[in-house]
């Protein structure tokens, strides 16, 4: 159910035109950002920042069933994970949003090749979300450091499997699932934000699922919520034979 809060609610005579995207599943993938314990989960390390808002969208609920929808239409599925290693955190300058990740120690792991200490940490999935991406089929692309996905490969990862239309879903609203939209839209992707598989921080200087949520309205191809999404993937399943 989509959030209650009229602040979110579309405007009832909007100025932006109206558009859609047609969804052709051959060319089609769901992308993921950071669904993460450190995002997600009351046991992580942003919980008091993102959790009021993780929790009124139903966040992990609704990313739950678009990995289900999207691994039931046989799509690739890809995650642009987030993580920090003990070198990331010698840089001699960051921006505000960075600066807090560090300060929280979110994502942090200890060695790029090590995976000791990772099962159950901040940087770990979310465990409702790891029989879908620890199935052997999704895409886990290397980490993004600050919120876009300029300094990983998610666009070479995505552009492999000849993709051209990404359903967009994760965290943080205003941080990285923007950054990746803005970046995905510029490399001439068709873009869909669900609305309600995402979440932002809520702080003194401002409610980020309230920018985002404006941003999105300019710059995605589509903006849908859950039930709309599985509900298009579902009308339009793949053979997995085409897969």
């Amino acid at each position: 159910m989509p959030s209650q809060n009229p602040a979110y609610a579309d405007p009832p005579h909007p100025l932006l035109p109206k558009v859609e995207m047609s969804l052709d599943l051959g060319r089609t993938a769901l992308l993921v950002i950071d669904p993460q314990i450190d995002f997600l989960s009351p046991q992580g390390a942003a919980w008091s920042v993102f959790g009021e808002s993780v929790t009124e969208h139903r966040t992990v609920e609704n990313l739950g069933r678009l990995f289900e929808a999207a691994k039931r239409a046989a799509i690739p599925v890809v995650i642009s994970p987030h993580y920090y290693y003990p070198f990331d955190h010698r840089w001699n300058f960051a921006a505000t949003g960075e600066t807090l990740m560090h300060r929280l120690h979110m994502f942090d792991r200890r060695d790029p090749l090590s995976l000791e200490g990772f099962d159950g940490s901040g940087a770990d999935w979310m465990p409702e979300f790891k029989a879908y991406i620890q199935d052997g089929e999704t895409i886990v692309c290397s980490p993004h450091k600050i919120a876009g996905p300029q300094t990983n490969d998610v666009v070479f990862q995505l552009r492999k499997q000849r993709i051209d239309q990404v359903i967009l879903a994760g965290m943080a609203a205003n941080f990285c699932v923007e950054s990746h939209l803005r970046d995905l839209v510029e490399k001439g992707f068709e873009v869909a934000v669900v609305r309600d598989a995402t979440a932002a921080g809520k702080i003194p200087e401002g409610d980020g699922y309230l920018a985002a949520l404006t941003n999105f309205r300019w710059f995605a191809n589509a903006l849908w919520f859950t039930d709309e999404a599985v509900e298009r993937l579902s009308r339009n399943r793949r053979s997995p034979l085409a897969a």
